[in-house]
């Protein structure tokens, strides 16, 4: 079944290359209405929702095609919108990594919106929910055993509901409240100029996704909670939302696996809690905008400690227990600037943005405490392709020292030589090429130093580590 979803929607990606739209044209001073962006020179795709809403629709290239029935337009009448985005994209480690090979994998997902107002009568307030159809296998989970996730699409193959909330907006646009199943990642830690890059970790850093459970409320584990956002002027805003602290729940096993539905909606575990001040700048026309952002997150649960048992020994001692001393609650902060640094005088969503992200955690009971990456996005400047970007990132995880520690205190006790880890780096170079508006082509090329930070290869000989892999692939994304 799951295979004849990916042949339909390839098939309808491929439906736009028919001859039913127009090409862009290279005079345009403006994108596409419904292209609208936050800040010059981001990309208007990238694999999380959030930034997929106002993107365009291929709908606008498929004619009488376009809304079969009627349906849609019907639906739109009585206050109900949908989307459709298909990802779908081919990624192959040439050199590298635990084993060599090329996989396929693929993500539909199905948004609906519904105004509440025009339906029941609330005032300001919609009901949104999304859920995802993904099928195929990941590269970093089957070939790579890496932290930084090679794609922001890679998740166990399943059908699962993903969000759903009430949000309420507050008069004359002065913020709004969100109650319901939620995903951290779709609002927080994020930077528009990374939104263009596949690699997981430019969406939701990797010192979040490796040290709180279940990868903490992103996705694919969405979770209740509740968000309320503040927005005093038109240049700063504040947000802060409360979640449960465990997406999956406690189990043995894949979190994935343990709610593989996003039906399990878990109130019971320690919560945590995420808040974020936001300032945008310079957005006169004269001046190069954006947007800096300060955050902090904590969690009250308890965290192994990565080196030593209660008994005050090694967890590698063969006279110690083994079982990891327990600790109490964690955190982390993090600062994130994206920054226009050129714009074309006749093009005003066009340009060059860099960002760069920091955040740091307690070493102690998290895997990862230094966690950095930064990158340029370019949009609108490839002559002849206006509506094209392309960029570079780099990313940086390094693994605290009681985890360097521990590995030190196995190769002692071993007596012999075995792998310390130090830190895992993804280089990523991608170009995202518009076809017609509403579909996109994504080359990228990436390159991971130190998979899983330098961890032993399970399959070489010895204690070897794995190989620093090069990646490479193809992403399509259909917009409906």
């Amino acid at each position: 079944m799951q295979r004849r979803l990916s042949v339909v929607c390839l098939l309808y990606a491929l439906l736009p290359a028919t001859g039913l739209a127009a090409p862009d044209d290279p005079r345009s001073s403006s994108l596409d209405a419904g292209d609208a962006r936050e800040l010059p020179a981001e990309a208007t795709f990238s694999d999380t929702p959030y930034n997929a809403r106002g993107a365009p629709s291929v709908a606008t290239s498929l004619g009488p095609y376009a809304d079969p029935g009627g349906m849609r337009a019907f639906l739109a009448r009585h206050g109900i919108t949908y989307t459709l985005d298909y990802i779908g994209e081919v990624l192959g480690n040439a050199s590298g990594g635990v084993k060599r090979g090329v996989l396929y994998e693929g993500r539909l997902d199905l948004q609906v919106t519904a105004d509440l107002e025009r339906l029941v009568g609330l005032d300001r307030t919609v009901l949104h929910a999304n859920g995802y159809q993904i099928h195929g296998r990941g590269l970093s989970t089957f070939h790579l055993d890496n932290l930084l996730v090679v794609s922001g699409i890679e998740a166990l193959a399943s059908t699962r509901l993903f969000e759903v909330y009430v949000e309420h907006k507050f008069p004359g646009d002065a913020g709004s409240v969100r109650v319901g199943q939620l995903a951290a990642d779709s609002e927080f830690l994020r930077s528009r100029y990374a939104g263009l890059f596949v690699n997981a970790t430019f969406s939701w850093p990797g010192i979040t996704s490796a040290n709180l459970p279940s990868g903490g409320p992103a996705f694919v584990l969405a979770t209740p909670g509740a968000r309320v956002e503040w927005r005093p002027s038109e240049t700063f805003r504040m947000r802060a939302a409360v979640f449960n602290g465990n997406p999956a729940g406690s189990g043995i096993g894949e979190p994935q696996r343990i709610d593989a539905t996003g039906l399990a909606f878990r109130v019971q575990d320690p919560p945590f809690a995420i808040a974020e001040a936001v300032l945008d700048y310079g957005k006169a026309a004269d001046h190069l905008p954006g947007t800096a952002k300060i955050g902090a997150w904590t969690h009250s649960g308890r965290f192994n400690d990565l080196r030593f048992g209660p008994d005050g020994l090694s967890l590698a001692d063969p006279a110690g227990t083994g079982v990891p001393r327990r600790l109490r609650g964690d955190g982390g902060m993090y600062l994130i600037l994206d920054q226009l640094v050129y714009r074309p005088p006749d093009r005003p969503d066009a340009g060059v943005g860099v960002f760069g992200r920091v955040s740091l955690s307690p070493s102690d009971r998290n895997l990862i405490d230094l966690y950095a990456d930064a990158g340029v996005s370019v949009s609108g400047l490839v002559p002849g392709r206006p509506f094209d970007t392309f960029g570079a990132a780099v990313a940086y995880a390094r693994i605290s020292g009681p985890a360097v520690a521990l590995d030190r205190d196995v190769a002692r006790f071993l007596g012999q030589a075995y792998p310390v880890r130090s830190s895992e780096i993804a280089l990523e170079a991608t170009y995202q090429a518009r076809i017609v508006p509403g579909w996109v082509l994504q080359p990228t090329v990436q390159y991971i130093v130190r998979p899983g930070g330098g961890i032993q290869d399970p399959f070489a000989p010895g204690f070897a580590r794995i190989g620093d892999a090069l990646v490479m692939g193809l992403r399509t994304t259909v917009r409906y």
